[in-house]
């Protein structure tokens, strides 16, 4: 018997809804019928609790052989999440490249460091491009946290990606524009960004 034909039969055998069930091991309806449809299979978590639940072992519910590749799959998961996360911290990051002094100012013949905010020796067009996209970079991060926190899998590779593409944008941008140290900056986080998604490439390809 399978493992959705178990869980159902447990089920039934309590006299539980699968409502009921969802409410006592601290998950959705919907996850139950996606387990109880054979579409997918539990946490370990999950699985411990379903086993206290019904008085059972995990090995009556599930064979070792998919208990391990339930256990790599969550491993997996769990990495791709870490990453995830690292991209949305880094692209976070880019607030830097607003409140450091990064920026040429003269004044008086002296040359100053200034924040993108006191920054006036560009055109404004040019200044409004530089919020722009770093706005853009930042919202970018918080989706992509917002995305691991809601376990949301499918628009999070679409957000890296966009990410990855805005960022080597921003820095041919300002390296046209002549911004030397925010130039560099945007390039630390690029490479960052890459080394972090290449990590996540091969944790799938695994």
């Amino acid at each position: 018997m399978e493992f959705h034909e178990k869980l159902q039969e447990l089920r039934k055998r309590r006299g539980l809804t699968q409502e009921e069930l969802a409410e006592m091991l601290y998950v959705s309806r919907t996850a139950i019928s996606k387990w109880e449809s054979g579409r997918g299979y539990p946490s370990i978590d999950s699985l411990k609790a379903i086993a206290n639940c019904f008085s059972v072992t995990i090995d009556e519910l599930l064979s070792g052989e998919k208990l391990i590749t339930i256990a790599e799959e969550e491993k997996k998961e769990n990495v791709r999440s870490m990453c995830g996360l690292l991209l949305g911290i880094i692209d976070l990051g880019t607030f830097l490249l607003i409140v450091l002094p990064l920026y040429p100012c003269t004044v008086e013949g002296f040359v100053y460091s200034v924040n993108l905010v006191d920054y006036a020796e560009v055109t404004e067009w040019i200044r409004l491009a530089y919020w722009g996209m770093f706005g853009m970079l930042v919202v970018m991060g918080v989706l992509q946290i917002l995305l691991i926190k809601r376990k949301v899998e499918k628009s999070r590779a679409v957000i890296a990606d966009i990410s990855i593409g805005l960022g080597i944008l921003l820095v041919l941008f300002l390296a046209i524009t002549g911004e030397t140290y925010a130039v560099t900056v945007a390039f630390l986080l690029v490479v960052a960004k890459g080394a972090v998604l290449l990590k996540s490439k091969e944790i799938s390809k695994e």
